[in-house]
């Protein structure tokens, strides 16, 4: 039986303007030759990976992206549909479908990434936990001398010039068990972060997978131009060996 996964895809992509002003994000293209769209190269990655049932949140040129993506066969997948009339968050929209019966991949429509979607689904049973986010290591420069202080804010206590900060941030991929949905309420906007820490709160267990991969979040003009260079270069490790393979998978399938 295939994996179920949901793929938010509703945003309006704001920080891409202009480009967005003609397409929903989900659908910029990637690759100098033979481009593809971000939603194209991800949901070829579910299918590869065993999420072959995808529900799709839409809100903004919902028309364009049910067009191109269909329902789903030529992607190997078999995809639904659901509208947000107004936004609803990250987590919000996920009230727009029934309570699963097993876990589900939730995963973020404009992301870049060589992250093994499998592995980390085997991660989350055999770990027994109700959340799992995925995770990667970022630097950050501060381009500053930042300046330390005790309780007193007008005594020096340490000067670092231009210091960098590693962290680990969420990839914008989540598996979350049924139990998510009882933190849920209908027609009430949510963030994944207020989801997981709520759950947290209450002592169901949030882990974070970690596994060496890519992963860029296609948010800004610098990045979506970095997303373009890598895909050109390193298109085979985004799509496996097959590239925009003949699928035929029936409705039932």
């Amino acid at each position: 039986m295939s994996k179920k996964a949901i793929l938010l895809a509703g945003g309006k992509g704001t920080r891409l303007r202009p480009y967005t002003h003609v397409l929903p994000k989900p659908l910029m293209p990637l690759g100098g030759e033979d481009p593809m769209p971000i939603i194209e190269v991800v949901l070829r990655q579910l299918a590869r990976h065993g999420f072959g049932d995808v529900t799709i949140i839409t809100g903004y040129l919902t028309e364009l992206i049910e067009t191109f993506c269909g329902d789903g066969r030529k992607f190997g997948t078999r995809i639904r549909y659901r509208r947000e009339v107004a936004p609803l968050g990250t987590a919000g929209g996920l009230t727009l479908l029934k309570r699963p019966s097993d876990p589900v991949l939730v995963i973020n429509g404009d992301i870049l990434t060589t992250l093994n979607y499998g592995a980390m689904y085997e991660f989350h049973c055999s770990r027994g936990a109700a959340a799992t986010i995925a995770s990667y290591p970022r630097e950050v420069k501060i381009d500053f001398g930042v300046l330390e202080f005790g309780d007193d804010p007008h005594v020096l206590t340490g000067y670092r010039e231009k210091p960098e900060y590693s962290f680990l941030v969420s990839m914008g991929v989540y598996l979350l068990d049924p139990i998510a949905w009882d933190f849920l309420t209908p027609g009430e906007a949510l963030t994944m972060p207020d989801l997981l820490e709520s759950m947290r709160g209450v002592g169901h267990p949030v882990l974070c997978y970690r596994q060496s991969c890519y992963w860029l979040d296609i948010g800004r003009h610098d990045d979506y131009a970095t997303a373009n260079e890598i895909f050109d270069t390193r298109r085979a490790s985004f799509l496996g060996n097959a590239d925009r393979p003949a699928v035929t998978m029936g409705r039932d399938q």
